[in-house]
């Protein structure tokens, strides 16, 4: 059996409030009771367990969240992913804020994360913008002490402690894999639609993609990325405009959001395409796998994204090392057929 704060008292002959006391590093134990404690505690071979030595103390974990607000479905998803944990903050013992900023804009991360007070948080979650700014800001926090992780988009070059999300290179050949196949050696254009090229999760996708593309698919072309911002009426716009000019498109890849514009787009100009895949599962996509217009959408869990930043800033607050097997963000391809 592992040993227990009662086995380190009798081994060091002292009390189990001084062992206690020890233990945390509070005040009042002489060094040379100090010194017996610790050399018992090396003799037994315990392992404090911090979270059930926290929980006994009630201890409460401060987050923040950063998240782009406007109509992107699936970050309002997010967002409501991280609603519902703060709702249970009394069970999982931690107070939840959530900072929203417009979509696409890095100035407003960066004051939102320099105006966080080191001292008041355990950690910080933000879906990151992947410029200089923002990795400064990040480091900045980090190096004061507060962990920081990224949802969705990864802001690879900084000093952040972990990366909640899919691996987006992976999604993007999924994505090139899946309409190679349906095109079936059909020749032609894949209009690839972005968000922007400075979310690497945009950019990650993108690069995927292109590989597989290039590598087995050499009779199918990229058309763009195109850089929509995510939003719908410009994704419409984009899409038309290129389904007009290019004659030769025979697959559509979005790999952002404003879905609901490309199923606008499609509706207007009926061509029969080989094939169509989208990213995230929402109202607009789902109705769209549905109906027939996507063949395929590729999806990350935001809810797990959630759960997971939280598990792994409380590890990080009390000195631990997440599960790393726990905290992989699978990637799902739903079908019409198999809808959850």
């Amino acid at each position: 059996m592992r040993p227990t704060v009662h086995d380190i008292a009798a081994e060091a002959g002292v009390s189990l409030a001084t062992v206690d006391r020890v233990l945390n590093g509070r005040p009042g134990v002489r060094k040379p009771t100090v010194d017996k404690v610790e050399a018992a505690v090396s003799r037994l071979g315990y392992v404090r367990d911090v979270t059930a030595a926290n929980l006994a103390r009630k201890r409460v974990y401060p987050l923040v969240f950063i998240v782009p607000g406007g109509p992107n479905s699936f970050l309002q998803n997010l967002t409501a992913e991280i609603t519902a944990a703060a709702q249970r903050s009394s069970v999982e013992r931690t107070s939840i804020r959530i900072e929203t900023v417009p979509p696409f804009d890095p100035g407003a991360i960066v004051s939102v994360l320099g105006a966080i007070d080191p001292k008041t948080v355990s950690g910080v979650g933000l879906v990151a913008t992947d410029t200089a700014d923002v990795t400064d800001a990040v480091n900045r926090l980090v190096e004061q002490g507060v962990p920081v992780v990224t949802l969705v988009s990864d802001l690879p070059g900084s000093q952040r402690i972990h990366y909640c999300g899919i691996d987006n290179i992976a999604a993007g050949r999924t994505a090139a894999s899946l309409i190679g196949r349906f095109c079936s050696g059909r020749p032609g254009k894949v209009l690839v639609v972005a968000g922007s090229m400075k979310l690497s999760d945009h950019a990650e996708r993108a690069s995927g993609f292109a590989a597989v593309l290039d590598a087995e698919f050499p009779d199918l072309d990229i058309i763009g990325p195109v850089e929509t911002n995510d939003n719908a009426d410009t994704v419409r716009h984009s899409v038309e405009a290129a389904l007009e000019r290019e004659p030769e498109i025979v697959a559509i890849y979005n790999l952002g959001a404003g879905n609901r514009g490309l199923i606008e787009a499609l509706a207007r100009h009926k061509r029969k395409l080989s094939a169509v895949v989208a990213h995230e599962v929402t109202q607009h996509s789902r109705q769209a796998l549905a109906d027939g217009v996507f063949d395929a959408v590729i999806n990350q869990d935001c809810g797990h994204e959630v759960r997971s930043a939280i598990r792994v800033l409380k590890a990080r607050a009390d000195g631990l090392d997440p599960l790393t097997a726990q905290e992989r963000i699978r990637i799902d391809v739903f079908l019409r057929d198999n809808l959850p």
